[in-house]
C-alpha cells in the first residue's frame, strides 16, 4: 500500500484544516494509507508517535475549524542538514516518500531541499546503518505536493493561497466597522494588516473598503514629501464632505528609499499636519485566526484532491510540484521555479527595484493599484482640451446582489475620473421608462464600496410594447451614448429587448454592457457573478450554526437554499459544509434517491451517528419539495433521530457584499467603462456581456446569448462547477465510524 505523509507548516491559515481533511479522504478513497505528521518539520525531525496514521474519523468536523488540527511549528533543526537527516529516516521507518506538505514559501523551500538532498541523505543513512540498503531501494525517490497555505499571498504561482480570502474578510470587516467610529468623530484611522513584504492584503482590503490611502511594500510613494501628498487628499476629502479618513498600511510598507513606514509614523504625520485625531489599529494575529470562508474551504478541498492524485502518480515519482490555482483552474506547476521567482519578488523589493517588483505581481494586481489609485481621489481629472465627453448612463436590474453598489461606485468614478458624464438610472428598467434618472458626481458615491443591496433600486421588469417608446424618448433626451447593466437574467433579458429592437429605435443602437450580479451564478458568458460569493458566506454561516444546534439532538437538517434550477449555491455550499447530500435539479430527483438516503441515515443512526445533513436547491424538483423531504425522511426515521428544515430564503441577498465580490465587482466595472468608451470613440456598437472566463476578462455578444443558454431551465448550458460534483461526494462519505460530517 502507497503511504502519503501530510503536514501544516509555518503559520497556520484559515482552510489548512479543509486541506487535510481533503488529503485524508482523497488518499484513503484512491487505496492509499495516510500519516499525519504533527507539528509541521519538527514533528518529522523528532519522529515517534509525532508520525502516526490518520483516519476518515478523525478528520470529521474540522471543515470549519480555524487553524490546523494537526498542529504546526517553525523548525530551526530542519534548516540544517543534519535536522534533514533525521527527518529522513523517520520517514523511512514509516515507509513514506510521498509527502502533501501545506504551508508559505519557507516550508516550501524546505520540501524542496529535502527532495533535492533525498538520494544523498539515504545513502548516508545506510553507510550509517540507520537503514538497510533494502529500504534505500524501496524509497530511493522523493515525491512532494505543496499546498499553498499563507495569508499573505506572496508566493508567485498561484493566484491566491489558502487563507488569502479569509484574512481579506477580517480586514474588510474591521475596516468597515472602524469607518462608522471613525466618521462619527471625523477621525482619522491608520490600519495596519500582515503580508510581510507583500502588499496583496493591503491593497485588496483598501480597495474593498473604501479607504482613503494605502501605503504597499512593491509600490511606495512617488514622492519624497509623500506626507505632505497624503494629507492633501485626506484634507481634501474632509472639505467635500467626508467624515472619516482611512489609512491601510502593509506591514512591510516603506518610502522610495527603502525606510519602513510604521503605523506610528503616518498616525503622527496626520495629527501634526491635519490637526485632528487619529488611532492606530493594528489587526495583527485575528487576520489568521477564525473559521474559513467558503472560498477558503473549497479552495483548499479542490487543492488537497488535486495533492493526492499527483504524488499517487508513479509518473511523477521523484518530482515536487506546487499545486496551484491559475485562472480558475487547479494546476500543478514547478515549484522549485514558483520559489525562484518568490525569492526575485523578495531581492527586488529589498534592492528598491519597485517597477521590477510590480511587473513579477502580475497584470492584476498592477491593474487594482491603478483603480486604487483613482479611488482615493477626492476629485476626477481635469478633461482635456479638446476631448469627446461621453454620456454613459448604469442601471440594474433584476433581484439585489451584493457588490451591486461597488459596481456602480468603480463605474462612476473611473467615468468621471476618465472625463465623461456619468448618469444612474433609479429602480431599475422601470426608471429608464419614468424618466428616473439623474446626474452622478464624484462624491455621489460616496461610502458605496461596502454596502449591500442596490441604492439605484432594481426589479425584474422587461420593457416591452409602449415601455420602449418612453425609453427611446429618455436616452434621446439624456443624450446618452452607451448603458452599462449591472444585475441577472431578467437585466440582460431587458437589455437584450432594446438591442433587439434597434431597427424601430435607432437611439438604442449604442454599446450595451451587461456585468453579471445575481447569487444564482447562472449567466452566460462568466464563471463567477457578483453577488454569489456572499450568498455561499451567509449560507455556510447558517449551515454552521444549524449543525451545532443539531448535533447535540440527534438530528437531520434539510436545508433549502436559492439558485432556482441552478444548482451551483447547492453545490458549493454542501462542499464548504460537508453536507452528505445535495439535490439539484441538473442531477434531478427520483424517489429512489431518497429511498437509499433514508436507509443510509437510518445505518448511521444506529451506529451512533448524532447528525445528518442535506441541501436542496430551491428548484431540484417541483413533486418532491423540501416539505415533503422532511415529511418522507421523518415518518421512515421513527423514534431515531428527528428531521427538521431550513429554508434560509432572502438572508442569501442580504448583507453587506464579501470581499470576493466587491474585487470581482470592480475588475468588472473598470473593464466595462474602458470598453465602452472604446467602442463609442472608435464608432462600434456592438453589445455585450462583460464574464470572467478560465480567470480571464471576456465577452460574449448578445447574439451569442441565446445558443449558450438552457433557456428552458434559465442556466447556461456548460456549467463549469458540476465538474466538482464528484468530489463533494466522495469527500462526504460517512466512511467508517459515526464521526460528523
Amino acid at each position: 500500500m502507497k503511504r502519503i505523509g501530510v503536514l501544516t507548516s509555518g503559520g497556520d491559515a484559515p482552510g489548512m484544516n479543509a486541506a487535510v481533511r481533503s488529503v485524508v479522504r482523497t488518499g484513503l478513497n484512491l487505496g492509499a494509507e495516510l500519516l499525519a505528521i504533527y507539528e509541521g518539520y519538527q514533528g518529522m525531525v523528532d519522529g515517534g508517535d509525532q508520525i502516526r496514521p490518520i483516519g476518515w474519523n478523525e478528520v470529521g468536523g474540522i471543515l470549519y475549524q480555524g487553524g490546523t488540527i494537526i498542529g504546526t511549528a517553525r523548525s530551526p533543526e530542519f534548516r540544517e542538514r543534519s535536522g534533514r537527516l533525521k527527518a529522513a529516516q523517520n520517514l523511512i521507518k514509516n515507509k513514506i516518500d510521498r509527502l502533501v506538505i501545506i504551508g508559505g514559501d519557507g516550508s516550501l523551500t524546505g520540501a524542496d531541499v529535502l527532495r533535492q538532498e533525498w538520494s544523498g541523505l539515504l545513502e548516508e543513512l545506510v553507510e550509517d546503518g540507520q537503514i538497510s540498503p533494502a529500504e534505500a531501494e524501496r524509497h530511493q525517490q522523493l515525491t512532494i505536493a505543496g499546498l499553498p497555505g499563507s495569508i499573505d499571498n506572496d508566493l508567485l504561482g498561484t493566484d491566491i493561497s489558502i487563507g488569502a480570502d479569509t484574512a481579506l474578510h477580517r480586514i474588510t470587516d474591521a475596516i468597515d466597522a472602524l469607518t462608522s467610529t471613525a466618521a462619527s468623530h471625523q477621525r482619522a484611522f491608520v490600519v495596519e494588516v500582515m503580508g510581510r513584504n507583500c502588499g496583496y492584503l493591503a491593497l485588496m482590503g483598501a480597495l474593498a473598503s473604501g479607504a482613503d490611502w494605502v501605503l504597499i511594500p512593491e509600490s511606495p510613494p512617488d514622492l519624497d514629501e509623500w506626507e505632505e501628498k497624503m494629507c492633501q487628499v485626506l484634507r481634501q476629502g474632509r472639505e467635500i464632505g467626508r467624515r472619516d479618513s482611512i489609512v491601510v498600511v502593509a506591514e512591510g510598507a516603506r518610502d522610495r528609499h527603502g525606510n519602513l513606514i510604521t503605523c506610528d509614523y503616518v498616525k503622527q504625520v496626520l495629527e501634526e499636519r491635519l490637526q485632528e485625531d487619529a488611532r492606530v489599529t493594528i489587526l495583527g494575529h485575528v487576520q489568521r485566526g477564525g473559521s474559513p470562508s467558503v472560498f477558503d474551504r473549497n479552495l483548499s478541498t479542490l487543492l488537497g484532491e488535486m495533492a493526492v492524485k499527483t504524488v499517487l502518480d508513479d509518473d511523477e515519482a521523484g518530482k515536487s510540484y506546487l499545486i496551484a490555482m491559475q485562472n480558475n483552474n487547479i494546476v500543478r506547476v514547478d515549484l522549485a521555479d514558483c520559489l525562484k521567482r518568490t525569492r526575485q519578488m523578495a531581492a527586488a523589493i529589498e534592492g528598491n527595484d519597485y517597477k521590477r517588483a510590480m511587473e513579477l505581481r502580475g497584470s492584476s494586481f498592477r491593474s487594482a493599484f491603478r483603480v486604487m489609485r483613482t479611488m482615493v481621489r477626492t476629485q476626477p481629472h481635469a478633461r482635456e482640451a479638446g476631448q469627446r465627453v461621453l454620456r454613459l448612463a448604469v442601471v440594474h436590474g433584476g433581484a439585489p446582489a451584493p457588490g451591486m453598489n461597488t459596481a456602480v461606485r468603480v463605474a462612476v468614478r473611473l467615468g468621471l475620473d476618465k472625463g465623461h458624464t456619468m448618469m444612474g438610472v433609479y429602480n431599475g428598467f422601470q426608471g429608464l421608462i419614468n424618466n428616473d434618472i439623474q446626474e452622478f458626481n464624484w462624491m455621489s458615491v460616496s461610502g458605496w464600496a461596502p454596502l449591500g443591496g442596490s441604492e439605484l433600486g432594481t426589479n425584474r421588469h422587461i420593457p416591452g410594447g409602449s415601455d420602449l417608446y418612453a425609453i427611446a424618448r429618455n436616452l434621446e433626451e439624456w443624450k446618452i451614448d452607451g448603458l452599462l447593466v449591472v444585475g441577472g437574467w431578467a437585466a440582460y433579458q431587458a437589455a437584450q429587448v432594446l438591442y433587439n429592437q434597434r431597427k424601430n429605435y435607432p437611439v438604442f443602437d449604442i454599446p450595451i454592457i451587461c456585468l453579471p450580479a445575481t447569487i444564482d451564478n447562472d449567466l452566460p458568458g462568466s464563471e463567477l457573478s457578483v453577488g454569489a460569493d456572499t450568498a455561499l458566506n451567509s449560507i455556510m454561516d447558517a449551515v454552521d450554526k444549524i449543525k451545532q444546534s443539531a448535533v447535540a439532538s440527534r438530528r437531520v437538517f434539510v436545508v433549502e437554499v436559492m439558485g432556482r434550477r441552478c444548482g451551483y449555491l447547492a453545490l458549493m455550499s454542501a462542499l464548504a459544509t460537508g453536507a452528505e447530500r445535495v439535490y439539484m435539479h441538473e442531477e434531478g430527483v427520483a424517489l429512489t434517491d431518497m429511498v437509499e438516503d433514508v436507509n443510509q441515515l437510518t445505518a448511521g443512526f444506529k451506529e451512533g451517528k448524532r447528525l445528518g445533513l442535506i441541501i436542496r436547491s430551491e428548484g431540484a424538483n417541483q413533486t418532491y419539495s423540501t416539505d415533503f423531504m422532511t415529511s418522507l425522511f421523518r415518518e421512515e426515521a421513527g423514534d431515531l433521530f428527528d428531521v427538521r428544515q431550513a429554508v434560509l430564503g432572502h438572508l442569501q441577498q442580504g448583507g453587506n457584499p464579501k470581499p470576493f465580490d466587491r474585487n470581482l465587482a470592480t475588475r468588472l466595472a473598470t473593464d466595462c467603462i474602458s470598453t465602452l468608451e472604446e467602442r463609442i470613440l472608435a464608432g462600434q456598437k456592438e453589445s455585450a456581456c462583460i464574464g470572467l472566463m478560465g480567470g480571464k476578462v471576456t465577452y460574449t455578444d448578445f447574439d451569442d446569448l441565446p445558443r449558450l443558454m438552457d433557456l428552458e431551465n434559465d442556466r447556461p448550458k456548460q456549467q463549469w462547477w458540476l465538474d466538482l460534483r464528484p468530489i463533494a461526494r466522495v469527500l462526504a462519505q460517512p466512511g467508517p465510524g459515526t464521526a460528523p460530517v
